[in-house]
């Protein structure tokens, strides 16, 4: 089981499976809580390989458990199956058919390597002393899937000794991996804020509060929150995404809506952040005679990964990819909602390079364009189904650490 490599010559022998399945998926993209087609190929594909398996798990999730022949440590596998609306611009021969939706991030084949990595371990089902469970998840865009896993009992029968995941990285060449211990994708809050001035005619300015004004102040003192409350050792954003307001052009405005998101990779941070955004709220409204309320929503935590698994990890991948092929990963402003798994489960997510070929940089996740290289997929593949292995090989008797 520590020959590492030989996962990698099995995977590529899965080549032309993997494509298909990523290509089928990319075609027929399902958005958040509506992955049921997916969802149907995934739990069809791993009953097939004789795993145990349970859908509607967190809705449209599905869990597939392959047990070894002896007993030993569970190590979960993480893989997200959702898309995004964003009408697709690719060109491909297999772009999506649904129109406003797109595997514009890299889930299709995320989703596909799962499927690999299944076929890869029900192969070698007799040498496994312990079990892997397969945790299929639906709605990782809008930060909701895992915790509605979760709820439904993903993590339970068996838990989780150990837990992995990947993403695929547009931008990052293939044959190339980053990871990294401690944080790497950062916390994300949505934020609402409503402005409440006093409304009138807009020739008569004086004789109302204008929310407008009011909101455009707080804005530009809400930037200083990130630039001047906070130790700039500590990375942290705070953008505002949206703006609504009025209805005519000659009334001052009594309400103004935006909305934003907070970033972090500390708790402690946002939390910091948080209370300063009062105080600026607070300090702006009172000096024109508003009110205002800031309500938080959406919450994904910080992605914070395990040291054990993260150098095992390193390990397996650098046996696979080359040990030149294997760098430190940076902190990504991004989140990520395995972030919920790995707060329960010690466990490392890390990146697989997946720019397409002959690009000196690959379009960014969430762009109309975005693609990914296939070549990456039985590198992902190879590499999830060697570190489940070496938990639960008979050889080495390796066990899981908490």
């Amino acid at each position: 089981m520590s020959d590492f490599p030989a996962f990698l010559s099995r995977a590529r022998a899965l080549q032309a499976q993997l494509t298909a399945w990523r290509r089928d998926l990319h075609q027929h993209p399902e958005l958040a809580f509506e992955e049921r087609r997916t969802a149907g190929i995934v739990a069809a594909h791993l009953a097939g390989l004789g795993l145990e398996v349970r859908t509607g798990v967190g809705r449209t999730g599905v869990v597939g458990v392959l047990e070894g022949v002896a007993d030993g440590p569970t190590v979960m596998l993480r893989f997200d199956m959702d898309a995004l609306p964003v009408h697709e611009e690719t060109g491909l021969p297999f772009a999506s058919k649904a129109p406003g939706r797109m595997h514009a991030c890299g889930h299709d084949g995320h989703t596909a390597i799962g499927l690999g990595v299944a076929t890869l371990l029900a192969e070698r089902q007799q040498e496994l002393a312990g079990r892997v469970k397969f945790v299929f998840q639906p709605a990782e865009e809008v930060g909701a899937g895992a915790q509605a896993m979760i709820a439904d009992g993903a993590l339970a029968d068996p838990r989780p000794d150990v837990a992995f995941g990947l993403h695929l990285w547009s931008q990052l060449p293939v044959g190339k991996a980053v990871v990294r211990s401690g944080p790497q994708w950062a916390s994300a809050d949505r934020f609402d804020i409503e402005i409440v001035g006093r409304g009138t005619h807009g020739a008569l300015p004086h004789t109302g509060v204008d929310a407008v004004v009011v909101a455009a102040y707080a804005i530009v003192q809400l930037q200083s929150v990130i630039s001047r409350s906070l130790d700039p050792l500590q990375p942290a954003v705070v953008t505002i995404g949206t703006l609504h307001t009025g209805g005519a052009f000659n009334v001052v405005a009594e309400r103004v809506q935006m909305s934003g998101t907070l970033r972090a990779f500390d708790e402690a941070v946002r939390a910091e952040v948080i209370r300063h955004m009062h105080t600026v709220l607070q300090g702006v409204t009172a000096a024109h005679g508003a009110g205002y309320t800031l309500r938080f929503s959406e919450h994904v935590p910080p992605l914070a990964n395990h040291p054990e698994p993260t150098e095992r990890l390193r390990r397996v991948a650098a046996a696979i990819l080359g040990e030149d092929a294997v760098g430190e990963g940076t902190l990504i402003l991004a989140a990520e909602d395995m972030a919920e798994f790995l707060k329960r489960v010690p466990g490392c997510y890390f990146v697989l390079g997946a720019q397409p070929a002959g690009l000196e940089r690959g379009e960014p996740h969430h762009s109309p364009r975005f693609n990914i290289d296939e070549a990456a997929l039985p590198l992902g593949a190879a590499i999830l189904a060697a570190i489940a292995a070496s938990y639960l090989s008979h050889e080495d008797g390796h066990k899981a650490q908490p």
